[in-house]
């Protein structure tokens, strides 16, 4: 396991009781990452926005709450793992979110990919109350979550990341403390601008070779063991060669993580040129009907565009 700022030796005994965590957001992400936490030993709480989804984590074994902030008032650490800024805005600061029954030395851990200034909004607003918050979006898809192999980008109180670590190590591998308030955010909107270029990259190395009537798997082979490698490439790569488009993350969730990057370079005053061409891309895509796509769909567009396919016959 790769822990970046802080290495610390786990002085757990079997007479310690283990954190009571509040998870918030059983999607295609949260749901494993909770099987994560109660194989580490965790007592969990959830709620889920849509009912229904929380019926999985029941047969488990788990407690449902009523609300965010019944999680508050009972746990020791709340974690959130949802689409967008608005609904992490609606969880944890909304009617019966999170700030409803928080009190002093509570700790949020929000885990999915928002705004770096909402962010830092809510963590203020968490602040005034004695809350500690640690932004911490992950990286590594459904697979990542489900594997307990994700990397996480951690903002905000570095002692609360240090206390923290027992949950991060429950789901990841790589663990990195980033910085104060809203840089897990940053540093996630970086790994975003390097996944969808090295996406764009390898759909376009592929149909070249398609086109060019190359052995496309020979070629996947080739260059899989030079510098083209990449994780986009040996993962992603393997499923379009396959033809399988089943979403480990979907377009329409990389989009919105696009448009994060977007709204924040434009505040910055910060020309990208690679970056915006994707998501426009992207954006045919969602309109072609894959939105609901792992975002290796990239290349159908490209694909319909050729008239070839990169499959391995």
């Amino acid at each position: 396991m790769d822990l970046i700022v802080g290495r610390f030796e786990d002085h757990r005994t079997d007479d310690i009781v283990m954190k009571t965590i509040g998870f918030i957001g059983l999607g295609i992400m949260g749901q494993p990452m909770v099987q994560n936490l109660m194989n580490g030993g965790f007592q969990l709480i959830v709620w889920n926005r849509t009912a229904s989804k929380s019926e999985k984590m029941a047969k488990l074994g788990v407690e449902i709450g009523a609300s965010p902030a019944e999680l508050a008032r009972r746990a020791d650490v709340v974690i959130s793992c949802v689409t967008d800024s608005a609904d992490v805005k609606e969880v944890v600061l909304g009617p019966e979110g999170v700030l409803s029954g928080a009190y002093s030395d509570l700790v949020m851990i929000d885990m999915s990919t928002i705004s770096p200034d909402v962010t830092r909004e809510i963590s203020a607003k968490l602040g005034e109350v004695g809350v500690f918050m640690l932004d911490a979006p992950v990286s590594g898809g459904q697979w990542g979550a489900v594997n307990g192999t994700l990397s996480i980008m951690v903002g905000g109180p570095l002692e609360t990341f240090q206390e923290s670590e027992d949950i991060f190590k429950a789901m990841g591998e790589r663990i990195v403390y980033c910085g104060p308030a809203g840089m897990g955010q940053v540093t996630k909107a970086v790994n975003q601008i390097i996944v969808a270029g090295t996406m764009a990259a390898v759909s376009e190395g592929l149909i070249f070779a398609a086109k060019a009537g190359a052995d496309i798997a020979a070629v996947f082979e080739a260059v899989s063991g030079g510098a083209a490698q990449s994780w986009q490439l040996e993962n992603l790569g393997a499923r379009i060669l396959k033809g399988d488009f089943d979403p480990g993350f979907m377009v329409k969730l990389q989009q919105k993580d696009l448009q994060i990057v977007l709204d924040a370079a434009q505040k910055m005053q910060l020309p990208l040129f690679t970056t915006p061409i994707i998501n426009q891309f992207y954006r045919a895509l969602e309109l072609d009907g894959g939105g609901d796509s792992g975002t290796q769909a990239y290349i159908k567009m490209l694909e319909k565009m050729s008239g070839v396919e990169a499959r391995i016959s």
